[in-house]
Order: structure tokens, then C-alpha cells, then sequence
């Protein structure tokens, strides 16, 4: 990947890793914009975007999505609730199940990529944006101990609440990608770089990977 003209980094990550924050501090270390699946969820919510909407406002004019963001304000901080039935595994069945939902986002994606230098968290981007020509592709892993601890520290569980989220929410994503992409998240074929942070801090890991992008 060439850094010195417009790219895509994409970060996918296991529930728990940190690979949230990972990307998020690396954004920032590039001086790039960070787009989470709560920024994309937001705006195709707050605007009701369908994939047939978006395709409509791609041929009305080429600024669509920046006049969307011009538009757009807030963004939830959506947080684990403490049930296993929780709103946030809700919202994540609803995505796997629901295509037309995979096509709008797909088409957000592009057109966030397309814009300028970003880094993306999630949302198969390794996959959506497979033909973009200067991309890097990310997945962030760590054990399954690490990850419920994080998330019982994170969100406040208890260890037999956080077990079923992490178990839970592990199978729904693969079953997700796996539905729309034919691969599995877990194919380390997909990535340029798979990380695993159990004995790294989250500066550890953005230095790895910005020496990975020729970026040190």
C-alpha cells in the first residue's frame, strides 16, 4: 500500500479485541477519517437508505454521500446492554438476515472509500472493497479468555453474560460474512495482516501495523 495517495485501510476484529479502538487510534495516527459500523448503521438509519435510495442519489449527483454527511449530526454510542437478549444482539440478527441492508452499506462503504484515505472497521470490508487498488486489509484477533474479560470490563457483565455475547456474537458475524462474501472471516487469505494483541497494547499493535504500511 502506497500512503503517500488515497487509501483504504480495513479493519475487521473479534468481539472484545479491541480492534475497535485499534482503528480508530490509527485513524487518527494517519490523520484519516474512521468510519465504524455505528457511523454506517446511523446514517443509513437516519436517512432510511435502501439500496435502490442510494443508487437513485448516485445518478441524481456525484456528492451524494457528502451531502448526506453535511446533514448529519449525531451519532449513537450504543453500549452491550446487560441481558443476553440485549438490543444490541437484536441489531446484529437483523443484520445478518436482512440483504438489502448488506447492499445499502455496501454502497456506503464504496462511496466512504472513494472519497478519500479512510480507515474502516467491519462490515466485510475486506470483501466490498476487494478491487480497490491501494488497500490494506486488517483482522485483529485475541483469545477468547482476553476477549470476555475485555468485555466484562468494557460494558460492565457479568463473566456468564459476556461468555454468551462473545460466543454469540463470534458465530453471527462469521455467519454474516460467510452468507454475502462465501468466505469466512477467520480465512487469514482475506488480510494483509492478521494481529494477534493478547500480549500487545493498543500501541504496540498501531505500531506494527503502521510499519506494515511503510507509515514509520
Amino acid at each position: 500500500m502506497n500512503i503517500k495517495e488515497q487509501f483504504v485501510i480495513t479493519v475487521s476484529r473479534e468481539i472484545g479485541s479491541g480492534g475497535h479502538t485499534i482503528g480508530a487510534k490509527l485513524a487518527e495516527a494517519l490523520g484519516v477519517r474512521y468510519y465504524d459500523k455505528y457511523l454506517i448503521d446511523s446514517l443509513r438509519q437516519k436517512f432510511n437508505l435502501s439500496a435502490y435510495e442510494i443508487e437513485k442519489l448516485k445518478g441524481e449527483k456525484k456528492s451524494w454521500l457528502a451531502d448526506l454527511f453535511g446533514k448529519f449530526s449525531s451519532v449513537p454510542n450504543p453500549a452491550l446492554m446487560n441481558e443476553p437478549e440485549s438490543s444490541y444482539l437484536q441489531n446484529i440478527r437483523e443484520q445478518v438476515t436482512t440483504d438489502d441492508i448488506f447492499k445499502a452499506e455496501k454502497e456506503i462503504l464504496r462511496g466512504l472509500a472513494a472519497e478519500s484515505s479512510c480507515v474502516i472497521a467491519g462490515r466485510s470490508g475486506f470483501f466490498v472493497l476487494s478491487d480497490f487498488p491501494n488497500k490494506f486489509n486488517i483482522f485483529i484477533t485475541a483469545s477468547r479468555d482476553k476477549r470476555i474479560a475485555r468485555v466484562m470490563e468494557k460494558q460492565h457483565l457479568t463473566k456468564a453474560t459476556a461468555e454468551i455475547i462473545v460466543d454469540e456474537v463470534d458465530k453471527m458475524r462469521d455467519n454474516y460474512v460467510k452468507r454475502y462474501t462465501d468466505t469466512s472471516r477467520y480465512d487469514a487469505r482475506n488480510y494483509d495482516l492478521t494481529l494477534n494483541v493478547d500480549n500487545l497494547s493498543e500501541e504496540e499493535a498501531i505500531e506494527i501495523i503502521l510499519s506494515c504500511i511503510g507509515a514509520k
